[in-house]
């Protein structure tokens, strides 16, 4: 944006002590959009002075935020992909960031597992078929869930590392398995992101069945592994958890990002963090339980 008169001096009043201001000053700054972003970048450059240069980071913030929650309302009004979800929250986190790489890996994966499959693979085949290109040939990684390390739940990073935990990995999986026509879904198991592989022609076989009796099967997105019924009725055994209905339905993708927001907000749990968890949770209350 070409700086005039009035730029220049909203630029000059942040360096008012006043927080009164500083806030008037704020508000109409950020009125202006992004597209003042290089200008504050400049007077960033050249103010020496740290209790500015972190206004001027926050306002900054504060430009992207307003642009990625637009993008994230237009998002929820169409139903959005997961692909294009996902894409929208590691843009909160790496707002510059360039999105045909991500587009690239994602084909490049989907091609070379479509060139394996055939119609006459059972859904066991299937899974085997993508766990051997995503993990052996591509070399994903599964990691450890922690909280310390936001990149492992961006699909950016997790592509471009091959490391992700269960949610950056899951959600690479349920991506390529909803290009490719397999019924995988991510379920709400408590304290995991399971993925379950649905049989299709349930609800017209037994329309009035319990919601587990459609699971095949369940994977683990970390490794590929896959689980058993029995499996998961140990694990929640084990976990001193009530069985509900509720665990075996398969999350949509406005739910499935909401896990991933809610999850990526805990990791700016922290007293210089705080606001980015709470403009995290705010996204992830826009959709509905």
């Amino acid at each position: 944006m070409q700086e005039n008169k009035e730029i220049k001096a909203l630029l000059q009043l942040l360096e008012d002590p006043d927080e009164v201001v500083y806030h008037s000053v704020s508000d109409k700054i950020i009125s202006f959009g992004k597209g003042i972003i290089p200008n504050l970048e400049t007077y960033w450059e050249n103010n020496t002075n740290p209790a500015v240069q972190e206004r001027i980071e926050l306002l900054i913030h504060g430009l992207h935020f307003k642009d990625l929650t637009a993008s994230f309302d237009e998002w929820l009004a169409i139903g959005g992909d997961l692909i294009s979800g996902s894409i929208i929250v590691s843009k909160y986190h790496y707002p510059d960031l360039n999105t045909n790489s991500i587009f690239q890996d994602i084909e490049k994966l989907r091609r070379n597992i479509w060139l394996e499959l055939n119609n006459y693979l059972t859904p066991l085949e299937k899974i085997g078929v993508l766990n051997s290109i995503i993990y052996n040939y591509y070399r994903q990684t599964g990691v450890e869930y922690s909280y310390d390390h936001p990149d492992h739940f961006l699909i950016n990073k997790t592509l471009e590392t091959k490391t992700g935990n269960m949610v950056g990995n899951g959600i690479i999986y349920l991506i390529l398995c909803n290009l490719l026509d397999i019924s995988v879904k991510a379920v709400s198991i408590p304290n995991q992101f399971l993925l379950a592989y649905f049989d299709e022609q349930f609800d017209i076989l037994q329309p009035t069945g319990h919601p587990s009796q459609k699971i095949l099967f369940y994977i683990d997105p970390n490794s590929g592994q896959m689980y058993t019924h029995k499996d998961i009725e140990n694990y929640l055994k084990k976990m001193s958890t009530t069985i509900s209905p509720s665990f075996y339905r398969p999350l949509s993708n406005q739910k499935t990002i909401k896990f991933l927001l809610e999850e990526l907000s805990i990791c700016f749990d922290n007293d210089n963090n705080r606001y980015k968890m709470e403009e995290l949770i705010s996204l992830a209350n826009k959709i509905e339980e």
